[in-house]
């Protein structure tokens, strides 16, 4: 028997073999990027010791970028593993996120660019369809690629800085994250309306776009949702709650189940009470459990006062 509106403390992975078949309408998850953020998003059996270590300017740099995501002195040959373990981890849970996604169902998964591909690659190896890769573009987003002058003239290699000036080492300004679409494959033989007549899935509300996306084109796929001052603070890789609700009611209605199987402070759960669907979110960490379960108290107290 499975709780819905609750979270779940637990492997996600070990706890959605229990569910049953063809049983959420959607799911929608900022999963682990695999790119060494934190302890939880080390995916990899890589022991190379400068990897989630920092520098003496990493440690002054005032907030931004305080662990390595790769070693500075470049890929050893365990480091050149780290891709292909991050498709193999995507892999052990693809299969069971199919089986309980109904037939036409929506999986919007937040992967990184880095890794993305491996997503896709491990979701079209379990039988998911990729539909698209929507691009959500951001308001802000930190940003730190040094000058390439600034370090020769650390080394006092005044004619290297000069012949580089205005050159930097490091990414651009991130300003996008990519959001793969992916969809469980209804029935041969049938129409995708047919489907959406029996699984209440399978086709997506313009309105939703209307409403929250920001860009141009309200029908692109690109989705411009800025980034409050409310959705900051609560976990390292927090996205903002109109976000979620845009994705939610692009493809769901009322009623029908939202899951998160790795839903740090709750934000996909959060929206999806707001918007009338059932959730379920599950999350290994017992502090993200109790935040989102704060914040879910603070949301109902603000619904009651309206």
């Amino acid at each position: 028997m499975i709780t819905l509106d609750a979270f779940i403390q637990g492997d996600s992975i070990e706890i959605i073999k229990n569910f049953p078949d063809n049983f959420v309408h959607a799911i929608i998850s900022d999963i682990p990027y695999g790119i060494g953020l934190d302890d939880w998003d080390v995916l990899h059996d890589n022991k190379n010791s400068a990897l989630g270590g920092c520098s003496p300017a990493q440690i002054s740099g005032g907030g931004l970028f305080k662990r390595r995501g790769k070693p500075l002195n470049g890929w050893s040959e365990a480091d050149k593993k780290i891709p292909a373990e991050y498709q193999k981890w995507c892999s052990q849970w693809a299969k069971n996120w199919l089986r309980v996604l109904k037939p036409g169902g929506t999986c919007f998964i937040f992967a990184g660019r880095r890794y993305a591909h491996r997503c896709i690659v491990a979701l079209e190896d379990a039988c998911f369809t990729f539909k698209d890769m929507l691009a959500w573009e951001k308001n802000n987003a930190p940003h730190r690629a040094q000058r390439l002058s600034i370090i020769y003239e650390r080394r006092n290699d005044f004619e290297a800085a000069q012949e580089w000036d205005g050159w930097r080492v490091a990414n651009l300004r991130p300003l996008f994250e990519p959001i793969l679409w992916f969809q469980k494959p209804y029935k041969t033989g049938g129409t995708i309306a047919d489907n959406i007549l029996e699984n209440g899935v399978g086709a997506w509300n313009e309105e939703a776009l209307r409403k929250y996306n920001a860009y141009e084109d309200t029908f692109s796929n690109i989705l411009k949702v800025n980034i409050t001052q409310d959705d900051h603070g609560l976990h390292a890789a927090q996205k903002p709650l109109k976000l979620m609700e845009l994705l939610i009611s692009l493809v769901t209605k009322e009623e029908q189940i939202i899951l998160d199987p790795f839903m740090g402070s709750g934000t996909t759960c959060i929206a999806a009470k707001k918007l009338k669907r059932h959730y379920i979110g599950i999350d290994i960490d017992s502090e993200n459990i109790k935040i989102a379960n704060e914040r879910l108290n603070s949301s109902e107290q603000y619904e009651i006062a309206l």
